[in-house]
C-alpha cells in the first residue's frame, strides 16, 4: 500500500493509536517495536477493541483484510506524518533548545490561540515517535501549528525537521543537557543548530534571543527576528520583580509597551515570555491579547509551579533538570527575600563522563547560598557529597520515598522549598 493510499484510509479513520490501552474505535493501530516490546503481537487485540486496521512489519501477525504489511512500521508512521503536514499551508513553528522549550511552546500557544485556531504539541510528544503522532493530530482547521522538538543526540533535530518541515524556528538556548548523547557542549550547540540549518536551507526564519550570544552569532547569515536586549529587537523586556512571581515590562519596536504580572516563577522565564511576545507580534496578535495570554498562563506538569502545602511554599520545577537549568533555578531561589529556605535536588541524568564534575559544581554553588538545609536525592549527589567537608545542613536520600518520609517527620511550617531534579527522581512524589 502506498503512502497516498494509507493516507486515504487515515482520513476515513478516527486517528492513529500505538497503544492497545488507548484504542479509539475506528482508529488505525501502528504496531511499533522497541528494545523491550513488539506491538505486532498486540494486533489481534487492537482489532478486537475497534481498530479498523493495523500497520505491521512482521508477516506472521497478518489478519486478512485487517492488516497492512510494511517494511518498517515506525518509518511508515513518519512518512505518513510528513505527508499529512504537507497538506497544510499555515505557519509551522518548531521550538527546541536545552532549557525552557516546553514553557516557551506553551506560552507561544497561549498567545497565538487568542487570535488563531492554534494546535501545539501535547505533553512530551517531541521525539522521533512523538513528533509524527503530533503532526498526525493536526486538525483540518488549524491556522497555526507549534511543534516542540526534543533531541538527545546529533542528527535527531535534523531528522525531526525533515518530518515537520517548519517555516519558523526557535532555539531557546544551548546548555549542558544530554551531554551523554551529544558528547560535549559543542555537540549540544551543533545538535540544536540543526534547526537553524534546516531553516537556512529553506530560506525560512528563526526567532533568536539576544541573551544568547552564540545563537546571535550562529544566526547572522540567515533570516531572523531578534528579541531581547538588542538594537534590532522587535521586543525588549525590563525585569521588574521575581517574588513571588515574575513581573516584566515589555516594549515593542513600534513604541507600545505594557507590564505583565505573570504566574511564572523565575527570572529565567523572561526569555520564554519574550519569544512568545515576538512570535505574537510577528503574526499581528493585538498587544492586549499578548498581555492577556502571558498573564493568564499558569504552568503545569511540575514546571516552574508554585504550590502551598502544610503551611509551606514549594517551587516545583521537577519535571527535568540539567546543570544549566539547575544553576539558574538555584540563582533565582537565592534571591528570594525569605529566611527559611530548603533546596531539594535530585540527580541530573544523561551526563555521561561529565556527571561527577557537574554534580560537584552544583554543590559548590549551594555552599554560597544561605539555606537552612540541603536535601539531595540519588547516587550521583551522594558520591559528590563524599568529596566535600561534612555539613549538618546536608541530608542524603537514596530515593524520593525516603525523602517523603523524612519531610513528613519534620513538621515544617513557614518554609520555602525548591524541588529540582531529572525525571528519574520524580521529586513531586514528596508532596503526594
Amino acid at each position: 500500500m502506498s503512502i497516498q493510499e494509507l493516507y486515504r484510509l487515515y482520513n476515513s479513520s478516527t486517528g492513529i493509536c500505538t497503544d492497545t490501552r488507548k484504542i479509539i474505535k475506528g482508529c488505525i493501530f501502528f504496531a511499533l517495536r522497541g528494545p523491550n516490546f513488539n506491538a505486532n503481537s498486540f494486533v489481534k487485540q487492537a482489532i478486537e477493541q475497534g481498530a479498523i486496521a493495523a500497520v505491521i512489519d512482521e508477516e506472521n501477525f497478518n489478519i486478512e483484510g485487517k492488516t497492512i504489511l510494511v517494511n518498517d512500521v515506525l518509518n511508515t508512521l513518519q512518512e505518513l506524518a510528513k505527508h499529512h503536514r504537507r497538506q497544510f499551508n499555515c505557519p509551522v513553528i518548531a521550538i527546541t533548545g536545552s532549557n525552557g522549550k516546553t514553557t516557551t511552546k506553551e506560552l507561544v500557544y497561549a498567545v497565538l490561540s487568542l487570535a488563531f485556531k492554534t494546535f501545539c504539541t501535547q505533553g512530551n510528544l517531541n521525539n522521533h515517535i512523538g513528533v509524527p503522532l503530533t503532526l498526525l493530530s493536526i486538525p483540518p482547521n488549524a491556522e497555526m501549528v507549534v511543534i516542540e522538538l526534543g533531541a538527545n543526540h546529533l542528527n535527531e533535530n535534523k531528522f525531526l525537521c525533515e518530518i515537520a518541515e517548519p517555516d519558523f524556528g526557535v532555539i531557546t538556548n544551548n546548555g549542558k543537557d544530554h551531554l551523554e548523547g551529544y558528547g560535549s557542549i559543542e555537540g549540544v550547540r551543533k545538535g540544536n543548530g540543526e534547526v537553524y540549518e534546516f531553516l537556512k536551507s529553506n530560506n525560512s526564519t528563526a526567532f533568536v534571543s539576544a541573551y544568547q550570544e552564540d545563537l546571535i552569532e550562529y544566526s547572522k547569515s540567515m533570516k531572523r527576528i531578534i528579541y531581547g536586549n538588542h538594537l534590532s529587537a522587535c521586543v525588549k523586556a525590563e525585569f521588574l520583580n521575581s517574588f513571588p512571581y515574575l513581573k516584566v515590562k515589555l516594549e515593542f519596536n513600534d513604541g507600545e509597551l505594557f507590564e505583565a504580572q505573570t504566574q511564572l516563577v523565575g527570572k529565567y522565564n523572561i526569555e520564554n515570555i519574550l519569544a512568545a511576545a515576538a512570535i505574537g507580534y510577528q503574526f499581528k496578535v493585538p498587544k492586549e491579547k499578548i498581555k492577556k495570554a502571558i498573564e493568564n498562563y499558569k504552568p503545569a506538569n511540575n514546571r516552574s509551579q508554585q504550590q502551598l502545602k502544610d503551611g509551606n511554599s514549594f517551587i516545583l520545577d521537577a519535571y527535568n533538570a540539567n546543570p544549566s537549568s539547575m544553576k539558574l533555578a538555584l540563582e533565582n531561589f537565592a534571591e528570594f527575600p525569605v529566611t527559611n529556605k530548603i533546596v531539594v535536588l535530585g540527580d541530573m541524568a544523561e551526563l555521561g563522563q561529565y556527571s561527577a564534575t557537574e554534580h560537584e559544581l552544583i554543590l559548590k554553588q549551594l555552599s554560597t547560598i544561605p539555606l537552612k538545609e540541603i536535601w539531595l536525592v540519588g547516587k550521583e549527589f551522594s558520591d559528590a557529597v563524599k568529596k566535600i567537608e561534612p555539613s549538618a545542613r546536608i541530608h542524603i536520600f537514596s530515593n524520593t520515598d525516603e525523602l517523603k518520609i523524612h519531610y513528613k517527620q519534620q513538621k515544617f511550617s513557614g518554609y520555602y522549598f525548591l524541588l529540582k531534579g531529572s525525571r528519574i527522581n520524580k521529586l513531586e512524589k514528596m508532596l503526594e
